[in-house]
C-alpha cells in the first residue's frame, strides 16, 4: 500500500472531514481513504465536444427551421494608393 501527505490542508477543510468520518463512523484517515477510491474509480470526463453534447441533449427536442437571408458577395477591390 501506498501513502499520500497532504500539505497546506485548510484547517477548514480538515475539521469537515473530521466531522463527515465521524458522520459515517469511522477514522478521519479510513474517510480520506473512501473520497480518495471513490474519486479514482468515477468515470473518465468524455472526449465529447461541445456540439456532439448539444446534439445529444437537445436532439430528442427536435430541431428549429431558420429562415436564413440568401448571402451575397460584394467583390471589392482593395486599392492601396487610396
Amino acid at each position: 500500500m501506498g501513502s499520500l501527505t497532504v500539505r497546506k490542508l485548510d484547517e477548514g477543510v480538515k475539521t469537515k472531514l473530521r466531522v463527515r468520518a465521524a458522520h459515517h463512523g469511522r477514522s478521519l484517515e479510513e474517510e480520506v481513504r473512501q473520497i480518495l477510491a471513490e474519486a479514482a474509480n468515477e468515470t473518465e470526463v468524455s472526449s465529447e465536444n461541445l456540439a456532439d453534447a448539444f446534439a445529444r441533449i437537445f436532439g430528442p427536442m427536435g430541431g428549429v427551421d431558420l429562415n436564413l437571408p440568401p448571402r451575397t458577395f460584394h467583390n471589392r477591390s482593395l486599392r492601396l494608393d487610396e
